[in-house]
């Protein structure tokens, strides 16, 4: 069959790992109907970018790339976060061809179609794509998206009113999608969601089947089953609500990585009210050294904002002493960026100022900083499973089960003998404030 014709698609995605999710769904169904996925502008019949809104930061960012996009190529669709608000997109940039949500598949897949059309000859039934789709992560680990959406109503944010209410994916649909993924070579799952405390609640945890065993649409069943697969299993954006502790117990045996990704966001309880966090009260200290008496392997990473509308001194020495006392391994922050459309703007609170803004966030980086640098420290001469990402003239790069990809810290080895998606024991032989060095077991 001749490959002249093929239609050719350029894509880049933008902002966090549920936004990939959504970039592989539009390309799998795109190489499905014939359509090659380029890595460069010039080769590509058109271009769709899958954009970030949650900050200003992000969709100046978005407007940038949009604008790159245009330049180089000029055929461009719009996609993810930032298309909600098409006006300030189209106020920028009126020659975009398209402009769709989040989640809007089939919109994105039609947008591309009446572009560039897919080729009249193509046999979907014939011409294969890869059972578990296109994937744009590294093929030994793969996002697994169980459900859109968010039922909070945290007065900073304003992902419901991009991504909606909750929506969890059935569990046996997500259960056989990651053995999709394990069969074809990926060795970490990683979890994610809005809030993956909440799986299933909007479904009244309803029972499914996956291989003809009855799940539960839960959390903890959702490990359970996926804790089966002889693979890493990676849990992000969990709030710590009280079912948190069921899951524990599987990570002290070794099922599931005895990893939880937490965003915090504050500690103050004046601040947390006013950011309408939920399931966040005086008692969180006490559970994360529960946790920890269960679980002594866990590592467990978070963000926080600070310069919230009202957020005081005190209030900023009260998060910095509750960060003292919990001792988390690994901490993001950001400065508080009034978003458009964001409740926190209609709270009445006093803005803090840009400058006390900066100067409490290179001290919390500080803080935290020595706190983090002190837990690896404690981790040299220890023997740890390290999952190789890649190899090169220095060395190998790997993860240990407190590394998200991305996000986190690497190790360092020192050794060539492997190759991504190994699995291998090593012993901490150096640590800095982020990343360790280690040498083979």
């Amino acid at each position: 069959m001749s490959t002249v014709s093929t239609p050719k698609v350029g894509f880049v995605s933008l902002g966090c790992p549920k936004a990939l999710v959504d970039s592989e769904r539009i390309l799998t169904q795109l190489r499905m109907e014939g359509y090659e996925v380029v890595p460069t502008y010039q080769d590509a019949d058109v271009v769709v970018v899958n954009t970030c809104g949650f900050i200003d930061s992000a969709k100046a960012e978005s407007l940038e790339v949009i604008g790159e996009a245009i330049a180089e190529n000029g055929k461009v669709i719009v996609t993810g976060c930032m298309g909600v608000e098409e006006g300030s997109i189209r106020d920028v940039h009126p020659s975009v061809l398209a402009v769709t949500g989040p989640q809007q598949y089939e919109q994105v897949v039609t947008a591309v179609h009446e572009v560039v059309p897919p080729r009249a000859e193509h046999n979907p039934l014939v011409d294969l794509v890869p059972p578990q789709g296109v994937k744009l992560t590294p093929r030994h680990y793969a996002y697994l998206k169980i459900s859109e959406g968010c039922n909070h109503s945290c007065s900073f944010c304003i992902i419901p009113s991009m991504r909606g209410k909750l929506v969890s994916r059935p569990v046996g649909s997500v259960l056989g999608e990651a053995e999709r993924l394990v069969k074809a070579g990926v060795k970490e799952l990683l979890v994610i969601s809005q809030d993956t405390s909440a799986y299933g609640v909007d479904l009244k945890y309803k029972t499914d089947f996956w291989n003809g065993q009855p799940v539960k649409t839960r959390m903890l069943e959702l490990c359970e089953a996926l804790s089966s697969m002889g693979v890493w299993v990676r849990l992000h954006y969990v709030y710590p609500y009280p079912n948190v502790d069921d899951v524990i117990p599987l990570m002290a045996a070794g099922k599931l990585l005895p990893y939880l990704d937490i965003p915090f966001q504050h500690a103050s309880p004046k601040v947390l009210k006013a950011m309408k966090r939920p399931a966040f009260e005086d008692k969180t200290l006490a559970r994360i050294k529960k946790w920890r008496e269960l679980c002594p392997e866990l590592t467990i990473r978070s963000t926080f904002i600070v310069g919230f509308p009202g957020e005081t001194e005190e209030d900023f020495q009260y998060l910095l002493d509750w960060l003292t006392e919990a001792q988390l391994d690994r901490v993001g922050c950001f400065q508080y960026s009034p978003v458009d459309g964001a409740p926190a703007n209609e709270l009445g609170l006093d803005p803090v100022p840009d400058d006390v803004k900066q100067d409490r966030w290179e001290r919390f980086m500080a803080h935290q900083q020595a706190i983090s640098a002190e837990r690896l420290q404690l981790k040299i001469g220890r023997e740890v499973d390290v999952l190789i990402d890649e190899v090169d003239e220095q060395g190998a790069v790997g993860r240990s089960h407190a590394d998200a990809p991305e996000i986190d810290g690497n190790v360092f080895i020192d050794t060539r003998d492997v190759k991504p998606g190994d699995r291998i024991r090593v012993r901490i032989t150096d640590a800095d404030e982020y990343d360790l060095w280690a040498e083979v077991v």
